[in-house]
Order: structure tokens, then sequence, then C-alpha cells
């Protein structure tokens, strides 16, 4: 989002709790494979196949609608920017990648299973780290973007993200993604 009177302050506040966010979801996610992974190693063919479908399904609540939602507000802003477009394209493939994954988790069991999800669970921590690292350092330095203005109000990007007078205040809720 374009932004003539950026605040910068607001804008790094933005960053921080996005990136807090990104935090408490890759450690979810790691959980929940973890717990995939233990109970496979423990044989315990149905606690392993719980545990799969609560990934399954927090992938589905939490992890997809967060990535439409960076798609929707922060990679378009930055995809018309030409030194961003290629990353903003890489990006997307990882997206791509990550639901084909998640798909392929879905239909396996055991060994195999817990293997898919570790390797959904490393994807999805390299893709954070270019976000992190790469993509939203670049829209906050941006003197005409606003990352504030993009992830105001979307709890899917930010966890809970809300106006407080001039600042902002980020909570710790868990969410959901389809």
């Amino acid at each position: 989002m374009v932004n003539e009177g950026k605040d910068a302050a607001s804008d790094r506040h933005a960053l921080a709790a996005v990136e807090h966010h990104h935090a408490q979801m890759l450690q979810r996610m790691q959980h929940l494979t973890a717990l995939l992974a233990e109970a496979v190693q423990e044989r315990d063919a149905s606690a392993a196949h719980d545990a799969k479908d609560t990934l399954v399904e927090w992938c589905e609540n939490e992890l997809l609608p967060h990535a439409l939602a960076e798609e929707k507000f922060l990679y378009e802003m930055a995809r018309e920017r030409p030194e961003a477009s290629m990353l903003v394209t890489g990006m997307l493939v990882e997206h791509r990648t990550i639901v084909n994954t998640l798909e392929e988790l879905r239909g396996l069991s055991d060994v195999r299973a817990a293997a898919v999800a570790t390797a959904l669970e490393r994807l999805f921590a390299l893709h954070l780290e270019k976000e992190n690292r790469l993509l939203l350092p670049f829209i906050v330095e941006q003197p005409d973007l606003s990352l504030v203005a993009a992830v105001q109000g979307l709890h899917e990007l930010t966890g809970e993200l809300q106006a407080e007078g001039s600042g902002h205040a980020h909570t710790t809720t868990e969410t959901s993604l389809d």
C-alpha cells in the first residue's frame, strides 16, 4: 500500500509483529511435526494418524490463510517494484510448493508422513526466513510503502495487530489458516 505520510516507527512495529507471528507459527508447526514423528517412532499408528490430521488441519486453518493474506496484501505491493519482483515470484512458487506438499501429506501415513511433514516444516522455515530478512525489510525501507497499512487488522498476518492511538499493540493468539 502506498502511503504519503509514512510513520517509520509504526512500520518497524508492524515488522516486529509479523516476525513474532511467524515465529509462533513456526514453533507450532515444529511441535505438531514432532508429535507426528514421535508417534511414528513409537509405532503408535493411532497417535500418528491423529497427529498427522492435527498438522494438516493446522496447515489448512493457519498456514494457508496466512499465505493467501501475504499474497494479497504484501506480495502484490512489492511485486510492482522491479527490484523485488523476482523475489516475490520465487516466494509465490514456494507457496505453491507448500500447498502441493500439504496435499501429498494428506495421503501418507507412518514414516512417509513424518518425512514429508518434516520437509514441509523445513520449507516453511526457509520461506519465513526470506520473508523476515528480505521481503518485509524491503517494504519497510520504501518511503512510499506502508507495512502497517498493509497488515493493520489482518490477524492472518500479525496474530493481532490493533491500533492504539498512534502506536500499535501486538497480542498473542493462536490463529488458523485455510
